[in-house]
């Protein structure tokens, strides 16, 4: 009798169980978190007091705006390709009021260790020629000097071929070295090579304000030159070495740097890489490759404060 009892009770409690199972909770499975996605794009834009590049004034001294629009794609985690397009505003002796740049190519990284080879294409619409064949309005600075004066193709625009290397020691130190090289540099057939030595130090995050990044970064570069074209009389262009240091401020997608530029270029020679179309004479400034004797004030020291701005439509999300 009790093994029939207890056969019933087992029996009850068995067919309870589906019911009571129904009552409890269940807990919904997971959904799969998406993979980010490999493409993304960098945009941005800045303003600055003046656009000096390699140690030299691509604005005459003033203010100058600039932008960019970058499209990229993570083959892996270590390998990135992309394009871009970027412009800036400049004044240039042939009348040139914007250089637009084209501009793409591949950033692969092992641990600390980052480069980036590409091709860059700078390329300067709405020149116009000035040869000094004729009166005072075929040279660029509207005169004659000794007989000479400075003159500028029409098409300026010209291709180079670039690499960067970075190191990364730590969070807080970063070095770097870059070089470039274009067969012929503003058009001017003179092949050019530009290489240079980086380095950065990042401020610890708890020396300042929540949100508020800062650093300090320098660089020290070297540009030589081959020979121009007849049109600039198959003269050597000089070689000269270039230096920047400044001091940076981040919060959020900005970025304002404080940066002091300088060259070891005399004006005569600034004069010969230039023809600055606001060069004056300067009886000191006659050379055998600058016998005008006019003399640009583009290549020396200068402050230059840039407030910036970049994002990602993945950071807009």
């Amino acid at each position: 009798m009790k093994k029939m009892m207890l056969s019933s009770v087992a029996a009850l409690a068995l067919a309870a169980v589906p019911a009571f199972a129904a009552d409890m909770p269940v807990k919904a499975a997971k959904a799969p978190v998406a993979e980010p996605s490999p493409f993304d794009i960098a945009f941005g834009g800045a303003i600055m007091n003046d656009y000096i590049w390699r140690g030299i004034t691509q604005s005459n001294h003033r203010p100058s705006v600039a932008a960019y629009f970058e499209p990229r794609y993570n083959l892996t985690k270590d390998i990135q390709l992309y394009v871009g397009l970027s412009g800036e505003s400049i004044d240039f002796p042939n009348r040139a009021a914007a250089e637009i740049d084209f501009y793409g190519g591949v950033r692969p990284t092992f641990g600390p260790l980052a480069f980036d080879i590409g091709l860059w294409y700078y390329y300067y619409p709405g020149g116009k020629e000035f040869n000094g064949l004729g009166g005072p309005e075929t040279c660029t600075n509207g005169f004659f000097s000794l007989g000479f004066c400075n003159v500028a193709k029409s098409d300026v625009s010209f291709l180079e071929v670039y690499g960067h290397a970075t190191w990364t020691v730590n969070e807080l130190i970063s070095v770097g070295a870059n070089v470039f090289y274009t067969p012929s540099y503003l058009n001017s057939g003179a092949w050019g090579l530009y290489y240079s030595g980086t380095a950065k130090l990042t401020a610890p995050s708890n020396m300042l304000p929540e949100g508020i990044g800062a650093y300090l970064s320098g660089e020290i570069g070297r540009q030589d030159f081959g020979t121009t074209d007849s049109f600039y009389g198959n003269v050597p262009l000089p070689d000269y070495t270039t230096w920047n240091v400044g001091i940076g401020f981040t919060w959020k997608v900005f970025t304002l740097d404080l940066r002091y530029w300088d060259t070891d270029l005399s004006k005569a020679d600034c004069n010969v890489i230039t023809g600055d179309h606001t060069a004056t004479f300067d009886p000191g400034s006659i050379t055998a490759t600058n016998p005008s004797g006019l003399a640009s004030n583009w290549c020396g020291a200068r402050f230059v404060a840039r407030l910036s701005a970049d994002l990602t439509l993945a950071t807009l999300k």
